[in-house]
């Protein structure tokens, strides 16, 4: 081979390779962030096994994938933790970059800000164990019955959606219970305060593994076909960008597998 040839070709490879090796930040338009060289971002840390505390830290597959993400781009996470009502707002407020809280992506949502997904899930019902009502799932044996539900969370407007069609059933109203967190529709299904509880299908996972002896899944999985994903500023094209590219490196690379088995995922769960 010539010199000359070879030497192109060894540069242009060893400029490629380069460009791959480059933290994303700096191979793409850097977004504006709340605090220079940091990922600040707010999470509802009730909502196991997404992001929940165990020992004083915060854990769980969330807080994994935005560690991993973070990584990738050269970035420092910075969780801020509040109440999930209060995670839109603050980031309109600008003080944070994005939202990482097992967000699902709804109309109404999507009107107050963009939407990176990164999972597709469903829900079950939750009953307590024996089905002492004798739910039979998501259909009108619901009736009647007191329904635990995140607040303001997709589980409250599915519940009022099946309470109207309990009233033009000519059944009785579902009564639906709000907590502000889904370990509290938990507790009160425990202690019969509720009859049921709508949950996330790795939730339902999650909450039958540890406490499988309180609680069960009543009827078959639910609205599956549900994303959730990580929330940006409206029109902050750079940073959504920025997630899709590192979101798009860590399933290339099997990190974002290895967290579906670390968290033990249902087959039903799927990549976004």
């Amino acid at each position: 081979m010539p010199k000359k040839t070879f030497l192109r070709r060894y540069t242009t490879v060893s400029l490629a390779a380069l460009c791959l090796s480059l933290p994303l930040l700096s191979q793409a338009a850097t977004p504006s962030l709340v605090t220079p060289g940091q990922l600040t971002y707010g999470t509802a840390a009730t909502f196991m096994p997404f992001e929940f505390t165990q020992n004083g830290q915060l854990t769980g597959f969330d807080i994994d994938l935005i560690t991993a993400l973070s990584k990738k781009l050269a970035l420092k996470p910075a969780p801020m933790s509040m109440e999930f009502k209060g995670l839109i707002p603050a980031l309109q407020g600008k003080r944070l970059d994005i939202i990482n809280s097992a967000m699902y992506i709804n109309p109404t949502r999507a009107q107050q800000v963009d939407f990176v997904p990164y999972l597709k899930i469903g829900s079950r019902v939750i009953v307590a164990k024996g089905n002492p009502e004798k739910i039979t799932g998501r259909d009108l044996s619901l009736c009647g019955k007191n329904i635990a539900v995140t607040l303001g969370g997709i589980e409250e407007s599915q519940a009022r959606a099946d309470n109207q069609k309990c009233l033009d059933a000519k059944k009785s109203a579902i009564n639906v219970l709000t907590f502000p967190a889904a370990t509290d529709s938990a507790v009160a299904v425990a202690q019969k305060r509720a009859d049921a509880e709508y949950l996330s299908t790795p939730g339902a996972v999650a909450l039958l593994s540890e406490k499988g002896d309180t609680f069960e899944t009543t009827g078959p999985e639910f609205e599956a076909e549900t994303h959730i994903g990580f929330a940006v500023r409206k029109g902050d094209t750079e940073m959504k960008t920025l997630l899709e590219t590192g979101l798009n490196d860590l399933v290339a690379d099997g990190s974002y597998q290895k967290l579906i088995n670390k968290w033990q995922f249902p087959a039903s769960v799927s990549i976004f």
